[in-house]
């Protein structure tokens, strides 16, 4: 259905499930004349579990399915695939490929006390990706991480405030608080939707950190710089795709998105992850 000039081509964007649509808002809200397709992932959710190997495939996997759709440019909307795939894709793909990345450098220019938070995904957690940035933009910054398990399941099924959600975000957010931190850096794309329940946690004073409006900006320039700029001054399309074929999942993602969305299962050949795709693991 989106076969046509680079120009008008759409935008590939997709992530490990519902979460990318945070980014998602920020790109259709700067550039509204654009196509986007977004693929929620959520059949394969969390990426926070699964290994690098495992990960990259998928990640090579949805690349694909989007540039079939004739896809312009790719925006990786999950921290952990970026952590673990983002090299890969741009090794192997011809289009320009754009990731999200935890918000540690602004972060560290923020802090007044020196001492910062950064939720997120065990996998990102423990990513070397992590690590550089930690090294490169907080030098003389205590940096206090913490892995969130579960937190992503819970977005997935349209839970922003029930009292497990509470427990598990009191579970998380206590100790970091405790050391001190004054900036809180949300480190995967899920949780931007949980913000007003992390406020009951940690009060107003901390402030909250995410990436969605920085993408969006990266996008941008990206646009300009390759002349990818749609021509077009009618709205741009946006069409949702997920490997998750439940009524529920489709009732959060149009809640996500505010609005009715297009929407379909991706086809049978992308719900599974072929056991003969290569690739190597870069652990």
């Amino acid at each position: 259905m989106f076969k046509r000039s680079k120009q008008s081509a759409p935008i590939g964007v997709f992530d490990s499930g519902l979460g990318g649509i945070s980014v998602l808002h920020e790109i259709h809200r700067l550039l509204p004349h654009e196509d986007l397709i977004y693929i929620a992932d959520s059949g394969h959710a969390p990426y926070g579990s699964k290994s690098t190997t495992y990960i990259t495939q998928r990640c090579l996997q949805l690349s694909q399915f989007l540039l079939e759709q004739g896809a312009k440019m790719l925006v990786v909307a999950c921290n952990t695939a970026t952590a673990h795939a983002i090299d890969t894709l741009r090794q192997q793909l011809t289009v320009p490929v754009i990731g999200i990345e935890p918000a540690v450098k602004p972060a560290a220019r923020l802090t007044r006390t020196g001492v910062i938070g950064v939720l997120a995904t065990q996998q990102t957690v423990q990513s070397q990706r992590l690590q550089r940035l930690i090294q490169e933009y907080a030098s003389g910054i205590k940096v206090v991480t913490q892995a969130c398990p579960g937190l992503v399941e819970h977005v997935e099924r349209g839970d922003f405030s029930s009292p497990t959600l509470n427990s598990l975000l009191e579970r998380y957010t206590q100790p970091v608080v405790e050391q001190g931190v004054d900036v809180l850096v949300l480190g995967c794309t899920h949780y931007p939707f949980l913000v007003a329940s992390l406020r009951a946690q940690i009060g107003c004073d901390i402030t909250i950190l995410e990436t969605s409006n920085a993408v969006a900006l990266h996008v941008q320039r990206l646009l300009d710089k390759y002349a990818l700029n749609s021509r077009t001054e009618q709205s741009g399309l946006v069409y949702f795709y997920s490997s998750k074929d439940e009524a529920v999942h489709w009732q959060s993602m149009q809640l996500l998105w505010q609005q009715n969305i297009d929407h379909a299962m991706l086809p049978e050949p992308y719900l599974t992850i072929p056991a003969q795709m290569p690739v190597q693991d870069q652990q």
